[in-house]
């Protein structure tokens, strides 16, 4: 049974195992102790899955002084969190879920780290329940941008790997910041290009060419300026497991996010599919076309996958005012929205556009400082 956060005494006090990773990363930032109960305590197996001890784990590298505990069931958890220091930092991620599951809340935590974060993830680089690396490269990195992070941010994808057995190799640096800047992101623009990439791995090369192709009959009739590559990948880069998919990216005319282009970067959307037991390559290449249009049909600057990311780094911006334009609130910005406000004690703005049949959200952020920085 899932509650609200309960307070007590300096920590926070919730009941279930929703929302486990926001609640670890908000603690990590606020200082905020946290203690979860009840934990899956109806299931038929209770208590903590692996891939969540694997995430704590990972909490635990990358920080120095946190304090972990869970109860002998693991239907318990308490947690009083440490400093955040980086540095170098190799991690094997569960086989349960996507590399995506691990990488998402180091994007969150890593500007605010001791030293510049530089790991190297292993598992699962793709696969239905996470978002993948490929968005997390080209959509969730360029939003960056906005906040100040302009420089010596990268993610490369060494090897791939798809489920089940994985085998897959990302590396992620990102350097440290004293503190973020406002952003001001209200103007959608219209969708200048479209830019892809089908992959695959131990599959014959035939497939990704045929993803492409129906990728592409879609969304050649909205946009001329489409172009998706074809990377087939072999030997040791192309893991332990058979499979393929496909990542698309639709950049606005508010900005770019081209090497060549020196503007801070505009509304970047994405989307993905990867292929499951019996799906054809057709089929895959078409619903990913069509996930692609649904999100630009929302109208918003920030696609869905990345709407708490945004909505997080907005909130622990300096104390004036930012904004944003979203499209459809998904049900796990809405429990993120409430988080926000158990932790960090701030309010968001949300006013309905229905012209648009968008979400202006607004919000004064709380000035959060990096104050594990060693020089600033």
């Amino acid at each position: 049974m899932e509650q609200g956060a309960v307070r007590t005494g300096k920590g926070l006090a919730f009941r279930g195992c929703s929302h486990f990773r926001q609640r670890i990363i908000c603690s990590l930032l606020s200082g905020k102790s946290i203690k979860i109960t009840d934990i899956r305590l109806e299931a038929e197996v209770p208590g903590l899955r692996e891939f969540e001890m694997n995430l704590l784990r990972l909490v635990d590298k990358i920080s120095n002084g946190t304090k972990i505990t869970v109860n002998e069931t693991g239907t318990g958890v308490y947690m009083q969190p440490g400093s955040l220091v980086g540095g170098l930092i190799n991690h094997d991620c569960n086989l349960d879920r996507g590399i995506g599951y691990y990488l998402e809340p180091l994007i969150w935590v890593a500007p605010f780290c001791k030293n510049p974060l530089s790991i190297t993830l292993t598992g699962v680089t793709n696969n239905e329940q996470d978002t993948s690396v490929d968005l997390l490269r080209t959509v969730t990195l360029p939003l960056l941008r906005h906040f100040g992070l302009l420089e010596g941010i990268q993610l490369k994808i060494e090897k791939r790997g798809a489920p089940p057995l994985g085998g897959g190799q990302i590396h992620f640096t990102c350097p440290v910041i004293r503190e973020l800047q406002s952003v001001q992101l209200t103007e959608e623009g219209k969708i200048r290009r479209i830019r892809g990439i089908a992959y695959a791995t131990r599959v014959t090369p035939q497939i990704p060419n045929r993803v492409v192709d129906s990728a592409k009959a879609v969304l050649i009739k909205y946009q001329q300026d489409t172009f998706i590559y074809s990377d087939h990948y072999k030997g040791n880069t192309s893991g332990l497991s058979p499979g393929y998919g496909l990542a698309l990216v639709a950049e606005g005319t508010v900005g770019s996010t081209g090497e060549d282009d020196n503007q801070m970067g505009g509304v970047v959307l994405g989307s993905e599919c990867v292929a499951e037991g019996g799906s054809l390559p057709e089929e895959l290449g078409r619903k990913a076309a069509y996930t692609l249009l649904s999100e630009v049909a929302n109208r918003g600057c920030v696609d869905t996958s990345n709407q708490a990311t945004v909505l997080l780094f907005m909130a622990l911006g300096p104390a004036s005012v930012s904004k944003v334009r979203l499209g459809r609130l998904s049900p796990y910005t809405i429990k993120f929205l409430r988080g926000l406000k158990d932790f960090f004690n701030i309010k968001f703005k949300l006013e309905p556009d229905e012209d648009t049949h968008t979400v202006m959200c607004t919000c004064v952020g709380i000035g959060f400082q990096n104050i594990n920085r060693k020089i600033f």
